[in-house]
């Protein structure tokens, strides 16, 4: 990675931080895990997508691909600010993160804060005039006020009618302030936690899925940037094809590209989202990027993804309109990687990404083996769709158990690791992180998990299912962890 020097990062997702509001925030323990990064030497915090989440709570599926979620304004910010009393913030306590409970109580919580604000202050009014959050908020407005999907909406709102949306903004304008307000709080807050991360050392490595979310703003305000019928119905949807793992492959929903409107006026929008990213982080990892080369598309009524078909993405031309901002782009490459994908790597030059849990299957040539991960790429030991490593080896069977001893004991000696493993796989989280801050790959991230040791209890994601995922959270003291970390961290030089 030529603008990274050897660096060690943490993967640890906002909502994973530790405080007393039911989910984390990006509120003091944000900022106090940001100092424990900065005295570890680490030099990268990685997050997963900070927007607003839509179905099955993930930050994949969202209303708006620019959004920030209200979830993670910091309630005793608004109540410094005289927008929520000492009461209020008890009343918003929760031990456990549960999202249901979130929906039914966090945004009552938040209109409370949003009835106090005096929304006739400059700052705030220039915030709205911006205009940046406009479709978010109308479509957030609409959502309110209708229910459902915004395909089932009144036509003139539905097909945005310019003076029906004009006079239904002036109809509900309170409400739609309300979701500015959201905006409003979180973007300045999350500026102000970069900024702080900043003066440590610490840049953020963000993240933004490659599609969007079919009920969301982003389609409603450009659906002739999609495959859509004249309903505003999908007709051709995402997903993979059947593979070793899925004989029906996976059906993910969210409507395809139309890539031939995006390409007749230059990617414009793609272009806008990827500047909106790299604006809010220092780094951007794009998730699936192989559809970037090509694509998996599937008639919409399908009950699985057995009959897609594979189209030609936009390749290298999507990112034509960036620039030097290209160096801050990371590819997540995983996956089947054809030898498309591969060029289109090399063509971009984007560092793509090794996963140390898929490299012990006994293949020598095995891409994520430690000895053959090279300069431009970002090692992982997992991410957050992976089991923890503690997770993943507690779960095999016996002799499976015994192969991955084997192989790990193998990849330590020609990493030049000096390490002995334990019978009962108790350190083998360490030999992992000490396998990705040895590689040569430029910047290493190890899930703070992992840095805990923590097993499947504490998984992120587990993807293909619903209710249980997105719910790990801190709940423990990271100081001594953090510490060893510290020295594995100046030990291999990063």
């Amino acid at each position: 990675m030529e603008n990274i020097t050897r660096s060690a990062g943490v993967l640890c997702h906002i909502s994973s931080l530790p405080g007393r509001y039911g989910i984390g925030s990006l509120g003091k323990e944000a900022y106090a895990f940001a100092r424990s990064l900065s005295s570890a030497g680490v030099g990268y915090w990685q997050v997963l997508p900070l927007v607003q989440t839509g179905f099955g709570d993930s930050p994949y599926q969202s209303v708006s691909c620019t959004s920030g979620n209200p979830y993670f304004i910091d309630l005793e910010e608004l109540a410094r600010e005289k927008l929520l009393t000492k009461e209020e913030l008890k009343n918003a306590e929760h031990r456990e993160l549960d999202y249901g409970e979130l929906y039914n109580e966090r945004y009552e919580t938040l209109r409370l804060a949003f009835s106090r604000f005096q929304f006739d202050g400059d700052d705030f009014r220039r915030f709205v005039k911006l205009g940046r959050f406009e479709d978010y908020a109308l479509f957030m407005t609409a959502k309110t006020v209708f229910g459902g999907s915004f395909c089932d909406w009144e036509e003139p709102i539905r097909y945005r009618d310019s003076a029906a949306l004009e006079a239904f903004r002036t109809q509900h304008h309170e409400e739609y302030l309300f979701w500015q307000f959201l905006q409003y709080e979180f973007w300045k807050q999350w500026d102000a936690l970069r900024e702080y991360c900043g003066r440590l050392g610490v840049a953020i490595i963000g993240d933004i899925p490659l599609y969007v979310a079919y009920d969301s703003a982003d389609v409603w305000a450009h659906p002739t940037l999609f495959k859509l019928d004249e309903g505003l119905r999908p007709t051709k949807v995402a997903g993979v094809p059947p593979d070793y793992f899925s004989a029906t492959g996976q059906l993910w929903g969210n409507p395809v590209y139309d890539w031939r409107t995006h390409a007749a006026d230059g990617y414009k929008w793609w272009t806008q989202r990827l500047q909106s990213a790299l604006s809010t982080y220092d780094l951007v990892r794009i998730d699936h990027f192989r559809g970037i080369d090509r694509y998996y598309e599937i008639d919409a009524d399908a009950e699985t993804a057995i009959g897609g078909v594979w189209r030609e993405g936009p390749k290298e031309k999507l990112f034509a309109g960036l620039g030097m901002e290209k160096d801050r782009i990371i590819a997540e490459d995983l996956g089947v990687a054809d030898d498309g994908v591969r060029a289109l790597l090399r063509r971009t030059g984007f560092p793509g990404m090794k996963v140390l849990l898929f490299a012990f299957d006994g293949n020598p040539d095995n891409d994520f083996l430690p000895k053959n991960i090279h300069e431009n790429s970002v090692c992982y030991t997992g991410t957050h769709d992976n089991d923890t490593v503690k997770g993943y080896t507690d779960s095999l069977a016996a002799e499976d158990f015994i192969l991955l001893r084997a192989r790990l004991a193998m990849a330590l000696e020609d990493s030049g690791v000096e390490m002995k493993l334990m019978k009962n796989g108790e350190n083998f989280p360490e030999a992992f992180i000490r396998l990705a801050l040895a590689s040569e790959a430029g910047l290493a991230i190890v899930p703070i998990q992992d840095i805990l040791g923590l097993g499947n209890e504490a998984r992120m994601n587990l993807p293909g299912t619903t209710g249980e995922n997105w719910l790990y959270r801190l709940d423990r003291p990271i100081g001594r962890a953090m510490a060893k970390y510290k020295k594995m961290i100046k030990y291999y030089r990063r």
